[in-house]
């Protein structure tokens, strides 16, 4: 059974349909992508076997779920057939756009770890990583997920190099880097791929992301763009308001000494595992400017801000610096951030079901394939996941369907 987060419940013979269906849908996708047939029915084969039960994704296993003796043919799509991962990328992103398209979606940043044994790996250091919390042998890759009603997926992906990477070309060299790959920050590698969802004309409105991306060159990258943004900071970011009524200057953890406890609104950041994810916020307005001074395109009155969360079980505090329309309402920034558990849930959901961590190639490109591949099977179960949802609910009672959206079915009118 395929079961959604509505807690919608799809027969077994609805969700096995929807899964051929997004098979052959996937595979005929990608199908330009590589140019020999018998690489493309290798790709299908690994799509399928990702989407497997087998706990670990790796070669041996692989090739035993598709039927091969060895895992040759699988190295070899990963590593030694010619094809363009970056390409396989464009792919998942139209599909994921054609599933969950909608202006209004949120393209969250994040970073996620890929724990490494040895030093051949390409990008693997010594660094810290969230997976493990802690600093450990690891490859670092930065993601974008496409989040909207509709559902959400993987967008873009890059591949982390260090310095002790980029400072060395024999390493380089023997990881098949190419030879156009300089080091790039974090937030740089996060700004490219909003520049290619812009270029490809990715519907979206707003960019959620952590305290590694919320300052520099993405925050005008988004301006310059008409995006919004809900950006965490550190405590100690400062900010200044330009506003006529108040003025507030200094780092945010004293800018929200000096409001009262009133101030304080206890709101929803989206309904989570557990049920609704309540926190305290505090939004402090600091300044309406002109789009027009970032944008020769646009015009509108922006407002840059400082929004701040409050955990009401410990009082733990985050940070964030926003940038939104005019008038927008602090329900809507909390939202926005929000959305970004969806990426760690998306984390955890590719490694254990779909074996995003179970890469044993070392080279560049096979990092990228891999990955590629994995987020292509992700964004074909969010799709069969939202079709599911849709056709179960449609096929509900319609005294069912008034139940769960608050109405009373006749039977509960009636006495008992």
């Amino acid at each position: 059974m395929i079961q959604n987060e509505m807690n919608v419940t799809a027969s077994v013979e609805d969700a096995l349909a929807l899964t051929l269906a997004a098979l052959r849908d996937a595979k005929a996708r990608m199908r330009p992508v590589f140019g020999q047939e018998r690489i493309a029915t290798s790709a299908g084969r690994f799509l399928e076997t990702l989407l497997g039960n087998e706990p670990r994704k790796t070669g041996w296993m692989r090739a035993e779920a598709a039927g091969d003796p060895g895992p040759w043919r699988q190295q070899a799509l990963l590593g030694r057939a010619h094809w363009d991962a970056d390409a396989l990328r464009d792919v998942v992103r139209d599909h994921v756009v054609d599933h969950f398209g909608d202006p209004d979606a949120v393209l969250v940043i994040d970073e996620t770890g890929f724990l490494k044994k040895g030093a051949a790996s390409c990008g693997v250091s010594r660094q810290y990583t969230g997976s493990a919390g802690k600093i450990t042998n690891c490859q670092i890759g930065v993601f974008a997920t496409y989040v909207s009603p509709k559902g959400h997926a993987f967008l873009d992906r890059a591949l982390y190099l260090p310095k002790s990477w980029t400072d060395t070309p024999e390493r380089l060299a023997a990881a098949h880097v190419p030879d156009d790959i300089r080091f790039a920050t974090k937030p740089s590698l996060a700004t490219a791929m909003i520049q290619r969802a812009l270029a490809a004309e990715v519907p979206f409105a707003w960019v959620a992301g952590d305290s590694v991306y919320g300052v520099g060159d993405l925050e005008m990258a988004l301006r310059r763009a008409g995006k919004g943004f809900v950006l965490g900071v550190n405590a100690n970011h400062w900010f200044h308001s330009w506003r006529p009524d108040v003025m507030w200057v200094g780092e945010a953890r004293e800018i929200i000494k000096t409001l009262p406890e009133d101030a304080w609104i206890r709101c929803s950041a989206g309904h989570g595992t557990k049920g609704e994810r309540w926190y305290d916020w505090l939004y402090c307005p600091m300044a309406d400017l002109q789009v027009s001074e970032y944008s020769d395109t646009l015009s509108g009155t922006w407002t840059r801000g400082l929004l701040v969360r409050r955990n009401p079980a410990d009082g733990d505090l985050r940070y964030f610096t926003t940038w939104c329309p005019h008038g927008t309402p602090l329900e809507t920034l909390v939202q926005v951030e929000g959305t970004r558990w969806r990426i760690e849930e998306g984390f955890e959901t590719a490694k254990n079901e779909f074996g995003l961590d179970h890469n044993e190639t070392r080279s560049w490109h096979g990092w990228h394939r891999h990955v590629t591949l994995v987020m292509l099977a992700y964004a074909m179960m969010a799709a069969v996941r939202s079709q599911a949802n849709a056709l179960a609910l449609k096929k509900r009672p319609m005294s069912a369907r008034r139940n769960s959206s608050g109405g009373r079915s006749r039977k509960s009118d009636a006495s008992p």
